[in-house]
C-alpha cells in the first residue's frame, strides 16, 4: 500500500504556436482543462499500475473541486484523507509551446494540507509501505509529515518539486530522493556527481528523455531512457515518480525500479495531459521486454 501526501489542481491548459513576448496577445490553438497537481498525478501513475494507492490532500468546494475528487475516485484512489475546504481549488496555468511546457501553479486549497491533515492520516500512514510526497503543499507540512512517517517506520520517496520549498536537513529522514539535474544543482550547489557520491542509493537524479542516474557505493549508475516521440511532457515526472514508487514496494533493485520508471515516463509523454498518457502495468512491462 502506498500513500501519496501531496497536490491535487486543476491544470488549466492553452496550446500555442506563438509564445507571446511581455504585453503581446496571440491566438491560441486549443484549450483544455486536465487533472493535475504533483500529488494527483503521481498517485493516478501508482494507481494504474495495480496499487493500493490512498490520497492525502485538499480541494475547493467548486465545480473543478468536485471532478477532480470524482476523478480520483475512478482511478480507484481512495479519497477518505482528501479534504474538502472553503479554499478555491487549486489550479495550474499551462502553456503549451513547440513540445514543451510552461507552467503557473495557484495553490489553493493545497495549502489547506496541514498537521491536522497528517494526524487524521497517521494510522494509514503507519501501515503503508511508502509515502509518497512533492513539495507543493506548504513546506511545515511536509516537515510534519516527514515526522510522522518517521515515528511510524514509514519509508518516504521524496521529490522536490518546486526546489525552493526543500530543506537540506530533510535529507535524514528520507528513503529516496528524485530531483531533476536543475533541482539537484539547486539544492545540493555541486555538480551532479558530487551529490550522487554523497547519498548513495537514495539521490536519484531524472534525466529528461535520457533517463535517470543514482551512485550505487562504488560506481555512477545511468539507466538510459527510452526513445520516444512526445506529444505532451507535462505528466513525465510524476509518472516517474509513481513508477519508481510501485516498483520499489515490489522488492526490485533499485537499477530494476529505475528503469521501469524510465519506461513508463516514455510511455506517458506520447498522449495529451499529465494523466492522460499514464500507462497501466501491461503496457510497461511490454515495452521493458522489448528494450531488453
Amino acid at each position: 500500500m502506498i500513500t501519496v501526501i501531496g497536490s491535487i489542481n486543476m491544470d488549466i491548459v492553452v496550446e500555442t504556436a506563438v509564445f507571446p513576448k511581455q504585453g503581446e496577445t496571440v491566438f491560441g490553438q486549443a484549450f483544455h482543462t486536465v487533472p493535475g497537481g504533483k500529488g494527483a498525478n503521481q498517485a493516478v501513475a501508482i494507481a494504474r499500475l495495480g496499487s493500493d494507492v490512498h490520497m492525502v490532500g485538499a480541494v475547493g468546494q467548486d465545480a473543478f473541486g468536485h471532478e477532480l475528487r470524482t476523478i480520483l475516485q475512478q482511478e480507484k484512489i481512495d479519497d477518505t484523507y482528501v479534504r474538502t475546504t472553503t479554499t478555491a481549488t487549486g489550479i495550474a496555468n499551462i502553456t503549451l509551446f513547440d513540445k514543451d511546457n510552461r507552467i503557473i501553479v495557484v495553490p489553493g486549497a493545497n495549502a489547506d494540507v496541514t498537521r491536522e491533515s497528517i494526524d487524521a492520516a497517521r494510522a494509514l500512514i503507519a501501515k503503508s509501505d511508502l509515502v509518497v510526497m512533492q513539495l507543493e503543499i506548504p513546506q511545515h507540512t511536509v516537515e510534519y509529515a516527514l515526522t510522522i512517517c518517521e515515528e511510524v517506520g514509514t519509508r518516504v520517496l521524496l521529490n522536490p518539486a518546486p526546489a525552493e520549498n526543500f530543506k537540506a536537513a530533510w535529507m535524514e529522514r528520507v528513503a529516496y530522493f528524485t530531483p531533476n539535474e536543475t533541482e539537484c544543482a539547486d539544492i545540493f550547489g555541486v555538480d551532479v556527481e558530487s551529490a550522487l557520491e554523497r547519498f548513495p542509493n537514495q539521490l536519484i537524479v531524472t534525466l529528461g528523455a535520457e533517463g535517470a542516474r543514482y551512485y550505487d557505493g562504488e560506481k555512477h549508475v545511468v539507466v538510459k531512457g527510452f526513445k520516444t516521440t512526445p506529444v505532451d511532457t507535462t505528466g513525465a515526472g510524476d509518472t516517474f515518480n509513481g513508477a519508481l514508487a510501485y516498483a520499489l514496494t515490489k522488492n526490485e533493485t533499485l537499477a530494476h525500479a529505475v528503469e521501469f520508471a524510465n519506461v513508463a515516463a516514455s510511455l506517458s509523454v506520447e498522449k495529451f495531459g499529465a494523466q492522460g498518457g499514464m500507462p497501466q502495468k501491461d503496457a510497461v512491462l511490454k515495452r521493458l521486454g522489448g528494450a531488453q
